[in-house]
């Protein structure tokens, strides 16, 4: 059974004394694969590191909303420069949190907004985060038209109605921790409803630790639980949801393309 982890923070300092030992247990579990997410000036050179030390480990690169204030001028031509080398596979994560007050509203929707634009014109895939936010994040998405190059929506945690709307812009589902969590119930809903052809699954580790480890760190080893929680809810086997995620995310991240193309 192989799993893929398409959204982990390998390289939080939460790591830093066992990281060996982490991703060790990952491919103990079966994950065959695994995302790591840089999403500013500090991680995203960390980031980078693990793509190059590991060929199973693959980056997405871009700047988060909580750090939107910090971006500057010549970020975004960085981040450009990094989308050539062969293990980047997205521009992410990139999206709006109204949740923590750390960046103004504007500026978030114009850094997002630019990262849309940059994703469009080097046609690659973006990973979209999304916190208390649902309706300007399709609001921006329709008219940067993100359709163009489409994407994931990391962690979804909306309504079925925005899943539908994510769905039309040709975007893929990501699903973690939460569907295992005992009164999450709009997630195991939306789940339930989204075609086996746009379902990913991941960690979000060191954050959002499944049943039964909740309130501990988290771990890209875990994403097993997630792939065992989706299963029981779309009502097949753990095998078949680890093999299909699998497939979806070599298809959406354009993994086995970009190797041969830069080889």
């Amino acid at each position: 059974m192989e799993l893929f982890d398409t959204h982990t923070h390998l390289d939080s300092p939460q790591f830093n004394e066992d990281r060996e030992q982490i991703i060790s247990n990952a491919v103990e579990a079966g994950v065959t694969r695994m995302i790591n997410v840089g999403f500013n000036r500090e991680t995203i050179p960390s980031t980078m590191k693990l793509a190059e030390t590991y060929d199973f480990i693959y980056a997405a690169v871009g700047w988060h909303p909580v750090d939107a204030i910090t971006m500057q001028d010549g970020d975004l031509e960085w981040i450009a420069s990094l989308c050539e080398h062969e293990k980047v596979v997205a521009i992410g994560e990139i999206g709006l949190d109204y949740h923590w007050d750390t960046s103004p509203k504007d500026v978030q929707q114009r850094v997002l907004r630019q990262q849309i634009g940059l994703a469009r014109e080097l046609g690659m895939p973006i990973v979209i985060h999304n916190r208390d936010a649902h309706e300007d994040i399709v609001k921006i998405l329709r008219e940067e038209k993100a359709h163009e190059v489409g994407g994931v929506m990391h962690s979804f945690s909306g309504s079925w109605e925005i899943a539908k709307l994510c769905l039309n812009m040709g975007f893929h589902l990501s699903f973690g921790g939460p569907i295992t969590f005992k009164n999450a119930r709009q997630p195991k809903e939306v789940l339930a409803q989204v075609p086996m052809d746009r379902l990913l699954i991941e960690t979000d580790s060191p954050y959002l630790t499944p049943h039964p480890f909740r309130g501990k760190r988290n771990e890209s080893a875990y994403v097993k639980l997630v792939a065992e929680a989706a299963a029981q809810i779309k009502g097949i086997s753990v095998e078949e949801l680890a093999a299909v995620t699998t497939q979806n995310g070599l298809e959406r991240f354009y993994i086995k393309r970009k190797r041969e193309i830069n080889r």
